[in-house]
């Protein structure tokens, strides 16, 4: 359980670190970077949430 939220916290600061990156230069391509990463963490977290309650629900 920790690792995965240290997993999802580190891609929640790496999605924010490439919106800084496109703030400061502008460059699209960090723009991109961290809308496809903030995507696959949200999949992330909504998957690590179900597995949550799935456990809760039988146990």
């Amino acid at each position: 359980m920790l690792v995965f939220r240290w997993a999802l916290l580190l891609l929640l600061l790496g999605a924010g670190v490439c919106f800084a990156f496109y703030a400061a230069t502008g460059q699209p391509r960090y723009r991109r970077l961290g809308l496809v990463t903030l995507k696959w963490t949200l999949i992330a977290a909504f998957g690590f949430f179900a597995v949550l309650v799935v456990e809760r629900l039988r146990g």
